[in-house]
């Protein structure tokens, strides 16, 4: 794989652009508050006054949070145990482009496509873990 920076790099860059898809559904939700009139008495309660995409994207925002962390380990993991490669490097980048897909396909409503996505995310996770082992 021919990357304009070094593997070890891509660990690292791919943990801040994790991090930065993490919002990426929130800016859907942004949009469908302000579409529907910003309540700041009770943001919480908008939540039952939001479109459906809107919902699947509060969902899609939450699920990031909770695979962000396993993720960043993983990461983390295989570059202080110094194995970054081009394998490590493409299971960073397949792992960005499933979760940039997975919250495309929730909020798109289409779970036959975001569950494999899902799942390949987990692999890519375990993977780079699994690098780190050996």
């Amino acid at each position: 794989m021919n990357l304009p920076i070094p593997p070890s790099q891509v660990l690292l860059y791919g943990i801040a652009i994790a991090a930065g898809l993490i919002y990426l559904p929130y800016a859907v939700v942004a949009y469908a508050r302000v579409s529907i009139g910003i309540d700041m008495s009770a943001p919480r309660a908008m939540f039952d006054r939001l479109p459906d995409y809107a919902k699947r994207a509060t969902w899609a925002h939450q699920n990031s949070f909770e695979v962000f962390a396993l993720f960043a380990a993983a990461a983390l993991t295989a570059y202080v145990t110094n194995v970054a490669s081009d394998k490590t490097s493409l299971y960073v980048l397949a792992f960005l482009a499933a979760r940039f897909l997975f919250s495309l396909f929730y909020i798109l409503d289409l779970p036959w496509l975001r569950s494999p996505m899902w799942v390949v995310s987990m692999v890519c996770i375990a993977s780079l873990f699994s690098s780190s082992l050996l």
